[in-house]
């Protein structure tokens, strides 16, 4: 479990470093469009970035945050193949687990998606055509990041909790190996 919570704390700060560089992310995807003749449909998928990447971008830094963006849904794809393997969990773990895979999917359309607050990625984009072109696609990385932790902190207090709780029990419950010395009550002599 530490290594999943170490390997989350790192794609966190990689989101971090992306953040900074939103508008330039926004500004490579703008670029790639216009290249691909494509100012119509908003971006919709990681394939739809993927294939912008692949053959319609000829800038090195528009390459750059666009590889970057792709690099972090791949580890959080990888992150949540290994969050399936570290515990078996129950329905709400599972649940956090599969709408972390269908949001990472590579041809789901997350048009529809916007962060949230605490998140202001959205609110960063500055015309309403720019919300709704690009609104789902700065809003995937912190919602899958937010459901990770959700999992995280719910496998936490749930499920690891009544395992450490029933080997405590088993501990706490035990007789003792060999009996304590019992000496009355009183003067003692030493």
């Amino acid at each position: 479990m530490n290594e999943v919570v170490e390997t989350l704390r790192k794609i966190e700060q990689n989101y971090k470093l992306f953040q900074q560089q939103q508008f330039s992310f926004v500004r490579a995807l703008e670029h790639t469009r216009e290249e691909a003749h494509d100012l119509v449909r908003p971006v919709s998928s990681i394939t739809q970035v993927q294939c912008y990447k692949d053959h319609h971008c000829y800038n090195a830094t528009d390459r750059r945050i666009l590889n970057m963006f792709i690099s972090i849904c791949n580890d959080l794809r990888s992150l949540c193949q290994k969050l399936e393997t570290v515990h078996p969990g129950d329905s709400v773990s599972n649940g956090l687990l599969e709408k972390c895979k269908v949001l990472l999917n590579d041809s789901n359309d997350f048009t529809a998606i916007r962060a949230t607050y605490p998140h202001g990625v959205v609110n960063y984009l500055s015309l309403e055509e720019a919300r709704h072109r690009y609104g789902g696609v700065v809003s995937l990385i912190p919602i899958v990041i937010d459901s990770m932790s959700e999992w995280i902190t719910y496998m936490k207090r749930h499920v690891l909790y009544k395992e450490k709780d029933f080997e405590t029990y088993l501990a706490e419950n035990q007789r003792p190996q060999q009996k304590a010395p019992w000496r009355p009550p009183g003067k003692h002599p030493f």
